[in-house]
């Protein structure tokens, strides 16, 4: 039996320690800079290198990619995305400039980030190659989220012109394919 409460006492005393050792502050990464004056009010000096130790962690943290958030299962339920990887493309336009432009073939699409990509094509009744490169970059059935840049073959400039009455006649099919959805 004495062995028996000599190894409770060693446990008892080690958790008892260890305890204790938590209450310093020194585990937690207190500097313990309030409890080293006598007025528990840190000086100047110290408050500036409490800082910068904090900003060098903290640099140190970012070029190890610690400061990253961690993800949990909870983060499923969460509706917390980030605006700068969420990219919203507005279904019509998209849609109404596979339409419009479905003479050219089509080298990339990409409906996350909004942007269509096409070789070079022959528009029905022209005589004239062109390319063009959509991006749809904003949600709403407006003109300023749709972009259209258009490349000839012989590397001719494209007129002003030309681009426009791409651009309007995609606009008028996305707003035939809303109304047509709305009539649903």
């Amino acid at each position: 039996m004495p062995v028996h409460r000599l190894a409770r006492f060693a446990v008892m005393t080690c958790l008892l320690a260890g305890l204790s050792a938590c209450g310093t502050g020194l585990a937690s990464g207190d500097s313990g800079l309030f409890r080293r004056g006598g007025s528990g009010i840190p000086s100047v000096d110290q408050l500036d290198q409490k800082q910068r130790a904090d900003a060098q962690r903290a640099a140190i943290a970012r070029a190890n990619g610690e400061d990253q958030r961690r993800s949990t299962i909870w983060d499923l339920f969460s509706n917390a995305a980030d605006p700068n990887t969420t990219v919203e493309v507005n279904k019509y336009l998209w849609v109404a400039s596979l339409d419009v432009l479905n003479f050219l073939p089509i080298e990339a699409a990409d409906p996350f980030t909004g942007v269509i990509v096409t070789g070079y094509g022959t528009p029905p009744g022209g005589g004239r190659a062109y390319r063009a490169t959509i991006y749809v970059q904003d949600p709403a059935l407006d003109a300023r989220s749709l972009r259209v840049a258009l490349q000839s073959r012989g590397g001719a400039p494209v007129s002003a012109e030309t681009a426009r009455s791409i651009e309007d006649a995609i606009l008028t099919r996305a707003r035939q394919l809303r109304i047509q959805d709305s009539k649903l």
